[in-house]
């Protein structure tokens, strides 16, 4: 099973107790390049840099780019990696499922939640770094969605396009709602849609709504 080149460099950096400030400063680095690499937005870094950042971490660069490479020491991708479970952040900001209602966004952070690393690259596809567990509240999404569920979301996913169910800032307050994309709509305008029959929809301009990311999955409480 193929791993993506932010994930070896990631176990490399925790394998050897480094920050990212550590590598990016022993490397020579910004620290935005080695972020970048490690959330999968840089598929095709400078090779330069990356020469520099494989020899901070003790390995080959061929390593960090295919995984087929030498390193020094064990090669933190081993038999079990793929069964490893990854911690998310939980995040004490409680999206509303009400209409609109302005809420506090608390910036404590709750206890982390764990996945199958397998899960969340082969069936999410998603990035570890870039997704957040949050708890919602209200009832504007039922039955879909409960009050007190915990959701967890992909703050790489920002396009209502397909449409589904996003966390946004909807010019009131934090919400998580269904949104599509209005067709043939000039400015492109978002149509925001509570599951409940009792809340009506209502429309924004793309630019009035600032979406923080799609929800790919949720949990409750029995």
């Amino acid at each position: 099973m193929a791993v993506a080149m932010h994930e070896r460099m990631r176990a490399r950096t925790r394998q050897l107790g480094m920050s990212v400030a550590e590598l990016a400063r022993a490397a020579g680095v910004n620290r935005s390049f080695v972020y970048d690499i490690l959330r999968g937005r840089s598929q095709v870094p400078n090779l330069e840099k990356l020469t520099r950042l494989a020899a901070a971490l003790k390995v080959e660069v061929e390593w960090l780019l295919t995984g087929k490479g030498g390193l020094s020491g064990d090669d933190p991708i081993d038999a079990g990696y793929h069964n490893e479970f990854v911690a998310i952040q939980h995040v004490g900001a409680r999206p509303a499922m009400g209409g609109g209602t302005v809420i506090e966004t608390e910036n404590t952070p709750g206890r982390d939640f764990h996945f199958r690393r397998a899960w969340i690259r082969n069936r999410l596809k998603a990035a570890p770094s870039m997704l957040r567990v949050m708890s919602v509240q209200g009832d504007s999404m039922l039955p879909t969605l409960e009050d007190g569920d915990v959701i967890l979301v992909d703050m790489n996913l920002r396009n209502p396009a397909p449409p589904g169910i996003f966390v946004l800032h909807d010019g009131m307050g934090l919400v998580a709602k269904r949104l599509e994309h209005v067709p043939m709509s000039d400015p492109p305008r978002v149509r925001i849609i509570s599951d409940n029959p009792r809340y009506s929809p209502y429309e924004c301009t793309a630019d009035e709504v600032n979406i923080v990311g799609r929800v790919r999955w949720y949990g409750r409480e029995m």
